[in-house]
């Protein structure tokens, strides 16, 4: 064995990789796995001739054996979508575009976003639940049986559900189900429903986010409701237990078949999000970061950032750099904050490792519009913010540049809305803004810092450069070249 830091020419990178790998899927097991039959009957009733699939990492094992079986049996033209340009629970509907597929077959794990170019049927990943256990564990975390409780679950866990409720229902009449529906026409998938199922009666009111809707008794909120979650722990829980931060949270991990509380470390997840919230209020350079391009609406909120960040006297860039990484970001050192523009999973990305802040569209309107207010509600769903939804905030149109306040991060004064013209020309250089210290600040900050840097990237520099006939490049790895020989 040669040492890695050798200037041998045989030179061995020793590297350790801890790989999950998922053993191929029986034969026989295929078709209850991977629901064939109704997928290429979901096919063949809407006359559908190129079909994208989607699956993540994973489930890539069995993509080849499932795309054969649908070929075969659906007469279509299949095509395997894999490494997708964002989180794999959203529909990777430009892939699919670039395959000019008709439709997208989504396996695994999912968001249950809503989707706007293609028809889209999800097949979900028949995880095992001991169902016996879990309702043994929801009894000693309840040992009310008048309590009201919502159960959740992870959408890997739906086959089992009604198995659980036969086992729990008679004990706790308070007990409701989520059920999981696909807004939109567009969309089917196997034991989910569609939104427009008939209204409830007027003593139920109808709950309806996140891909599940769920019922609540006449004269009760959501925060008279406990919640219990069946699945890992994870992006999914995470996103529940911000949305709903004022309902106790009680989950069962089937994978090591225990149940806990989960509301203890709420509150410290918001205080990490609001100091998030401040460093964006310091920020004079925002860069909005596109996470999907398969969410509907995501341009629209993209747009209302800009607009939102502009007037609040601060630059914002937008960036589209598919999954994110430390590395990544890190290229950017003029921006002071990042904004993810994501599904609700994939928004609440935790930045500790990050140089600098990644927030949520909601943080972000916190730090930039004066008449949203840090609040019990916290809202990942950016659609909910654009114009008719439900947690939507109008900019201010009071025209007073002298407001400040102190950031609680540097003791410093900060201005707020400095640009009163939403329409105005953020380009130009006779504008003169402010910065937190209330001296005059660079207009233009982030083309300074790029024209300040000694190395700015690769330059095309036509003209400058001879032509020269290709010729042989270099050989082995940096640090010993073969042609270097040994030192």
């Amino acid at each position: 064995m040669a040492d890695a830091f050798s200037s041998s020419s045989e030179i061995v990178i020793q590297r350790v990789s801890e790989v999950k790998v998922k053993k191929n899927t029986p034969q026989e097991d295929l078709e209850e796995l991977y629901q064939i039959k109704k997928t290429c009957e979901f096919i063949r009733e809407r006359n559908f001739g190129k079909v994208a699939l989607q699956f993540p990492d994973e489930l890539l094992v069995d993509s080849v054996a499932v795309a054969e079986e649908i070929e075969r049996n659906s007469q279509a033209k299949i095509y395997i979508l894999g490494d997708t340009s964002y989180g794999s629970c959203c529909v990777d509907e430009v892939a699919a575009e670039h395959v000019g597929a008709d439709c997208v077959v989504h396996y695994g794990g999912a968001c249950l976003s809503l989707s706007r170019r293609l028809p889209v049927r999800y097949v979900f990943e028949r995880r095992p639940l001991d169902v016996e256990l879990c309702a043994a564990s929801f009894r000693d975390l309840h040992p009310d049986a008048q309590a009201l409780v919502i159960l959740l679950y992870d959408v890997n866990y739906c086959h089992a559900v009604d198995d659980l409720l036969a086992r729990l229902s008679a004990d706790y009449p308070n007990l409701v189900a989520s059920e999981l529906v696909v807004e939109g026409e567009q969309s089917l998938a196997h034991g989910l429903k569609q939104t427009d199922d008939p209204g409830l009666s007027e003593n139920h009111r109808l709950i309806r986010q996140f891909g599940r809707h769920f019922s609540l008794k006449s004269g009760t909120s959501l925060t008279d409701y406990r919640m219990f979650y069946i699945g890992q722990e994870g992006a999914t829980l995470r996103n529940f237990m911000m949305t709903w931060n004022r309902c106790s949270f009680c989950s069962f991990d089937p994978v090591s078949s225990t149940g806990r509380m989960e509301s203890v470390n709420v509150n410290r997840a918001l205080m990490k999000r609001y100091y998030a919230i401040e460093r964006a209020k310091d920020a004079g350079v925002v860069g909005i970061l596109v996470g999907t391009l398969g969410v509907a609406d995501y341009l629209a909120v993209i747009q209302q950032l800009k607009e939102t960040i502009h007037r609040a006297g601060k630059r914002s860039y937008v960036f589209a750099m598919g999954k994110l990484n430390v590395p990544k970001l890190a290229n950017f050192l003029e921006i002071d904050v990042f904004v993810l523009v994501a599904c609700p999973e994939n928004s609440l990305l935790d930045s500790g490792e990050f140089f600098k802040p990644v927030v949520t569209p909601f943080e972000m309107e916190v730090a930039c519009n004066r008449k949203r207010e840090w609040s019990e509600e916290y809202v990942t769903d950016f659609r909910h913010l654009l114009p008719g939804g439900r947690s939507h905030v109008p900019l201010s149109d009071e025209q007073n540049d002298d407001e400040t306040d102190v950031s609680l991060i540097t003791g410093a004064l900060r201005s707020q809305n400095l640009n009163r013209d939403p329409a105005e020309n953020s380009s130009g250089s006779s504008v003169v803004l402010r910065n937190q210290t209330l001296t005059v600040a660079n207009t233009n900050s982030a083309a300074s810092f790029l024209a300040a840097r000694s190395w700015r990237g690769l330059e095309q520099k036509l003209g400058e450069t001879p032509v020269v006939k290709a010729v042989e490049g270099r050989r082995g790895i940096a640090i010993a070249y073969e042609e270097e020989g040994a030192s």
